[in-house]
């Protein structure tokens, strides 16, 4: 029998507090020493810099961690988000484990989730319920954008030629398009975009191929 214990952060929440490394570890060595767990340093798995979207079996430490564990192991996370972020992954994990005979712990959901009892059946709501969440903020997140694209805001990426980023806004760049309204005239006049490529990196100095000129004009 072997006790792990679990710690994860990704790249921006390494300076929250309640998700450091060093609170994650700490919680898990408080509820060891009352359950009577003695678990070796080594076996603290530490997850620097992976998202919780990246399923666990996947994840460099928790893929690994996954293969060595076997009947009769303890494995415990300090919150069900540590070491989750999709129902689906959370539920096959789950049971997975379960049938390999291993004690899955969560602290915030009051311990081991694999038995029968209350744990499990809080692990499989707040798991659906963290799912619903992370979808709902990436859609107020989309529809944000959206508005903001719509006012006009930059919302980083390639600037198209014939316009500039000024305070966070897209605006025209007046002569980029007196060159893009050259462009066109000699269209009209029917000179190939090759040329025209070839005209503007000679006469303006940039760089651009027919293709390019193409979608301008």
């Amino acid at each position: 029998m072997a006790i792990y214990g679990y710690v994860r952060v990704s790249t921006l929440q390494q300076a929250n507090e309640g998700d450091s490394l060093e609170t994650q570890l700490k919680q898990i060595g408080s509820y060891a020493s009352l359950k009577d767990y003695d678990i070796p340093p080594e076996n603290f798995i530490t997850e620097r810099g992976v998202s919780g979207n990246l399923e666990f079996e996947k994840r460099p430490e928790g893929g690994k961690l996954f293969e060595v564990l076997s009947s009769g192991d303890v494995l415990i996370f300090s919150k069900l988000d540590r070491a989750f972020r999709n129902t689906r992954n959370a539920l096959n994990t789950l049971h997975e484990l379960k049938l390999r005979g291993i004690s899955v712990h969560f602290i915030d959901l009051g311990g081991d989730v694999t038995n029968d009892g209350i744990g499990s059946v809080i692990f499989t709501i707040l798991s659906a319920f963290a799912t619903f969440e992370r979808e709902r903020i990436a859609t107020r997140i989309r529809e944000v954008k959206q508005v903001q694209k719509s006012e006009g805001k930059f919302l980083g990426g390639f600037t198209r030629f014939g316009y500039r980023v000024i305070e966070d806004r897209l605006e025209k760049d007046p002569n980029q398009q007196k060159i893009i309204v050259e462009m066109r005239d000699m269209k009209r006049r029917g000179m190939s975009l090759r040329r025209i490529s070839a005209w503007v990196s000679y006469v303006h100095g940039v760089q651009m191929t027919h293709t390019t000129v193409a979608t301008l004009i």
